[in-house]
């Protein structure tokens, strides 16, 4: 069972004075290593949170006294916002507290297990200031060890807190021996932690994507009946986000990567969770706002004069653990976008043999419904005017099909900000000329495989002006901004087996 299993239930000591100074008040709650009490500093009559640590079955009092002096040592070290400062720590009776800012707030893990999976943009405040946090630590030496919405505070004006440094062990102090005893939160613990290796600065990160996937879906993301369970998950599975997409989807996932080796850096998690919380999409099910090129994750949605709103793309496949968005790929597309805009598209289709005719969907379109599938890339149906792609169409790329999704991008729009102007319409031609821009750089890239390009044909998908200037029904619902990337048989017959790559 984890933190965000169990609710916790107050309940009200008889009144304490801790070392003649700490009054203590109400709990606030719980831990494996501890109870935290509301509490009065009688000197200076501020309000303040007492952690009071109990010693866990099983551990030596030593090691644990060393970890208390430790957090106080810790507190005092890292001065970022987001960082719960530690005032004071006392030792009396045979218990130690530890005396620490009162944060007037829920957690994470409160908040969304009360009212449900937050808005992007809320999501990438949120680990900002949490990845902030963790920067400082890092700096410092220090790896925080059980990253958990547990453990991040969050008030009604948006601060963050990272809270409970007191099992962060400090990296570069060869005095500290670990005990053997499993430190952290199972199901926020990353794979190499999982597998033996000791926790590190990515470790951290892996960690603060977790905490971030439950934020976006309201579930944790490799959460089991069992520890065991869990702990197999965390090593075997891959989860998708269905709620969000775009830069916080990758930064997410990029965070998840399996291998320490593999993860984005804290420098490019923060460049991705800056684009999310200035674009500000509106990504509740079913979403749309700001898709990856290569990855996304929705909740299935069908476009085309159907509410809600926008169709996206579907997420990875199973067994792919990186991300696909990486600095570079943000600055390759950025360059794109660029060019095109300028009028000097960095690369344009020109007379491209295989590309096929750009189409329209939704409302008025030549595709008059678009069904974007959570599960699935492939399409077992030709793309061509007058057909429909509906659920039942989409299916493994094992299975035989017509078509493969290999990339999406939203041209414009997406804000959040009340009063901000509707896009206008670019006009078709305008549009059309973008995506097949777009979808010629991902076709002719390493993104198909090399061997396989020679046969096959790509042709983009574009809303009509109708989808484009239709007004969202309710605040659940974004405009359709979408363009689609499709690849398939040059000869026009069906296929097995995928044709796009992952690629860094």
């Amino acid at each position: 069972m984890t933190d965000e299993q169990i609710a916790t239930t107050p309940a009200v000591p008889a009144t304490r004075v801790i070392a003649n100074r700490y009054r203590l008040g109400e709990e606030l709650g719980r831990g494996g290593m501890g109870v935290v009490w509301r509490a009065e500093d009688l000197v200076i009559g501020r309000q303040v949170a007492i952690k009071e640590l109990r010693l866990p079955d099983g551990a030596e009092e030593g090691v644990f006294q060393e970890r208390v002096l430790r957090e106080v040592r810790t507190g005092g070290r890292l001065n970022d916002p987001a960082v719960v400062t530690v005032f004071d720590v006392v030792a009396e009776r045979g218990t130690t507290y530890i005396v620490m800012e009162l944060i007037e707030a829920p957690t994470l893990s409160d908040i969304v297990r009360r009212g449900g999976p937050l808005p992007p943009h809320q999501i990438a405040s949120i680990g900002l200031q949490v990845l902030s946090a963790l920067r400082a630590a890092h700096e410092a030496g220090i790896v925080h060890r059980d990253v958990k919405p547990a453990n991040i505070m969050v008030s009604s004006n948006g601060r963050a807190k990272l809270t409970d440094f007191g099992i962060a062990q400090a990296i570069d102090d060869p005095r500290i021996t670990t005990s053997g005893m499993l430190v952290g939160s199972p199901a926020f613990m990353a794979p190499e932690r999982v597998g033996g290796r000791e926790a590190m600065p990515a470790s951290d990160l892996w960690s603060l994507g977790a905490a971030l996937f439950f934020a976006a879906e309201g579930a944790v993301p490799f959460e089991r009946a069992t520890t065991a369970a869990t702990l197999h998950a965390i090593m075997n599975e891959v989860p998708y986000l269905t709620r969000v997409q775009g830069p916080l989807a990758s930064a997410i996932m990029g965070l998840m990567a399996s291998t320490p080796e593999g993860r984005i850096t804290a420098e490019q998690a923060h460049g991705l969770l800056t684009l999310a919380a200035q674009q500000q999409p509106v990504a509740v099910t079913p979403p749309g706002g700001q898709p990856t090129l290569h990855h996304a994750g929705p909740s299935p949605t069908m476009v085309s004069g159907h509410p809600p709103g926008s169709a996206v793309p579907p997420p990875m496949r199973p067994g792919r653990k990186k991300a696909l968005w990486t600095t570079g790929a943000l600055a390759g597309v950025a360059l794109l976008v660029a060019g095109f805009f300028l009028g000097k598209p960095v690369w344009s289709p020109g007379v491209d043999e295989q590309m096929l005719p750009t189409l329209t969907y939704g409302e008025g379109g030549d595709i008059a419904e678009l069904y974007l599938d959570s599960g699935y890339y492939c399409v077992n149906t030709t793309l061509d005017k007058g057909r429909s792609v509906s659920q039942s169409n989409w299916v493994d790329c094992e299975e035989h099909h017509d078509v493969e999704l290999y990339g999406a991008h939203h041209p414009v729009g997406g804000a959040d900000t009340e009063g901000a102007p509707e896009a206008r319409y670019p006009g078709q031609e305008t549009l059309a000329h973008y995506a097949e821009t777009v979808c010629g750089l991902i076709f002719h890239s390493n993104r198909i495989n090399d061997g396989l390009r020679g046969g096959l044909s790509y042709r983009a998908l574009i809303p009509s002006q109708q989808e484009w200037e239709k007004v969202p029904e309710n605040y659940t619902s974004d405009a359709v901004r979408s363009v689609y990337c499709f690849v398939g048989d040059r000869d026009g017959g069906q296929r097995t087996g995928a044709v796009a790559q992952e690629v860094e």
